[in-house]
């Protein structure tokens, strides 16, 4: 029983391996689209047995992997990428440069930027201790049954 089996205890949700937490976030966005992990399979044509292992952080998905579950859950590539320690610090360019371009377009009114800036912030928060969810619904999900989609009227 050496020194390795010291080291090895139980494995609590401070100490998880970045692959548990990405896993635990494609999980948590598979059920909020309300899909079953057979239709995530068909949706990003990654196995049922390959996902399984992903959503559980027994494997490190390639960026192609990704990619195929960030499009089928709609979702950025860039926040799975964040997730599975492959790029950092994206969020507050993001931001910033959201920001900008709303200061910056001539089409919007003072007060209309200021209430689109505040809008935006409260979206996307200071937080981030709780993943993201999609702000889009999955395509195979069923319509609202609140108000008809906002559509424009040109003249």
């Amino acid at each position: 029983m050496g020194l390795a089996s010291s080291q090895a205890g139980p494995t609590t949700p401070a100490t998880r391996d970045p692959r548990s937490m990405l896993g635990g976030f494609i999980r948590a966005q598979r059920q909020m689209a309300n899909l079953s992990l057979r239709q995530l399979s068909a949706l990003s044509e990654v196995s049922n047995p390959y996902l399984s292992q992903v959503e559980r952080g027994l494997h490190e998905p390639s960026v192609r992997v990704l990619r195929s579950i960030a499009e089928a859950l709609n979702v950025s590539a860039e926040t799975l990428f964040e997730r599975a320690g492959l790029i950092t610090e994206t969020t507050s360019v993001d931001d910033k440069a959201t920001e900008a371009a709303i200061r910056a377009d001539g089409r919007l009114t003072a007060s209309q930027r200021r209430a689109l800036l505040t809008v935006y912030r409260s979206y996307v928060g200071e937080s981030t201790d709780e993943p993201k969810m999609s702000h889009q619904p999955h395509p195979q999900a069923a319509p609202s049954q609140g108000q008809p989609p906002f559509t424009e009227e040109t003249e």
